[in-house]
């Protein structure tokens, strides 16, 4: 599914939204991302590692060592002996091909977030982690500022599932949109034959 445009670069442009160092790490890291869900990469914990090196600008980029809070504290992620293992886990279960796409991308979202696997940049990756997971089936979204905007919180199951939607809902809208454009291309390009 093509789209008229990129949201996730369009979103990345708002104003205000990234200083301009920040902004080129980040769209560095998207290029990234785009070029290994071309080649049908599968997801793993070394390739986040890779693009929270590139979006944060530091040479290593190693899973945290310590809990992590967000929101001003109000979340806690907690580290176990195993959540590197039951994050790398669920990355696998995003080729899991019966589940559809966007929810398997709503759900890979949901776990860089709250898996929160490094010291910093872990929304941003949230975001390329979503757009991997869609662009490897060739799936895009016009627009994610809904989707990236949008404050989540870890113990809202009920949310999940509406991020879910969101993603099939923007990924039909997408579509939607796309065919119509194409379609008035064609029709004005026959008129002017």
């Amino acid at each position: 599914m093509s789209a008229i445009r990129d949201g996730f670069v369009d979103s990345a442009r708002r104003p205000s939204r990234h200083s301009p160092q920040r902004l080129s790490r980040l769209l560095a890291a998207y290029d990234d991302v785009r070029g290994e869900a071309a080649s049908d990469t599968d997801l793993t914990v070394s390739l986040l590692a890779r693009w929270n090196r590139i979006l944060r600008g530091v040479p290593i980029a190693q899973f945290r060592q310590t809990p992590a809070y967000a929101k001003n504290g109000r979340e806690r992620y907690g580290l176990h002996a195993d959540t590197e293992l039951r994050f790398a886990a669920c990355l696998v279960e995003t080729a899991d091909r019966v589940t559809p796409v966007t929810a398997r991308a709503a759900r890979a979202y949901l776990d860089v977030a709250f898996f929160h696997p490094y010291d910093d940049g872990n929304a941003r990756l949230a975001g390329l982690v979503l757009q991997f997971v869609l662009l490897r089936e060739n799936v895009e979204l016009d627009d994610l500022a809904p989707i990236l905007t949008t404050p989540r919180r870890a113990d809202d199951a009920d949310g999940a599932a509406d991020l879910a939607r969101l993603v099939h809902g923007i990924a039909a809208a997408t579509h939607r949109r796309w065919v119509r454009a194409n379609r008035h291309a064609t029709i004005e390009a026959v008129a002017d034959f």
